[in-house]
């Protein structure tokens, strides 16, 4: 009782709230959390994984992974599992439209000028991204380009939305969320929970935000 179908089963059963060592080995560790959920979803307790087993915490796992995410009572955006930004429930409504615009080019291509000569393009480059989003919640008429955001809006960080612009560069932070072309590389979104060194950037917000 070792190898990969236990490693996955392992992994399963932390995914369905259950952590568990993954190491291959079907050890009592294990054996305790496969009770632990039999329990939990009233089937036989015997810490025996069956066919019929398999398939049901495989469903478990997979159905919990389609729920959408709750949106966050106050202050900070998330990362849903899609890859997708859920506003906070006070977030303003410009910075709920922002987010609703990131949302429906979070996963477009980066595409050198896209976005710049029209709103629904194939791919968007990062100052592209930030102009799509802005004009999606009516605060931006012609796209800038990055150079353009070093002088929009007002100096310094905002309460919700922050810009950062150098000529090579750009990208935001609404409601604690990075929207930034560099992340859909590695993570397949522009949303990314974690910040990058704003060193060289000009740091500017849209007002009142």
């Amino acid at each position: 009782m070792h190898g990969r179908d236990v490693r996955v089963l392992q992994d399963y059963l932390t995914r369905a709230g259950f952590k568990t060592a993954v190491d291959g080995q079907f050890g009592r560790g294990t054996a305790r959390n496969v009770r632990a959920w039999e329990t939990e979803e009233a089937r036989k307790v015997d810490g025996k994984v069956s066919r019929p087993d398999a398939r049901a915490l495989r469903v478990t796992v997979e159905s919990s992974s389609r729920k959408p995410l709750a949106a966050p009572a106050t202050g900070k955006a998330v990362v849903g599992p899609d890859g997708l930004a859920v506003a906070p429930t006070d977030a303003p409504p410009q910075v709920q439209a922002i987010i609703e615009a990131g949302n429906r080019i979070a996963k477009k291509p980066y595409k050198y000028g896209g976005g710049h000569g029209r709103w629904e393009d194939t791919g968007y480059d990062c100052s592209g991204s930030m102009s799509y989003a802005f004009h999606g919640a009516g605060m931006l008429d012609q796209a800038l380009d990055s150079t353009g955001f070093e002088s929009w809006g007002e100096a310094g960080k905002g309460t919700w939305v922050t810009l950062y612009a150098k000529s090579s560069h750009a990208f935001m932070v609404v409601a604690g969320l990075r929207f930034d072309t560099s992340g859909r590389a590695s993570q397949g979104t522009r949303w990314q929970a974690d910040m990058r060194s704003s060193a060289g950037y000009v740091v500017r917000h849209p007002e009142g935000l």
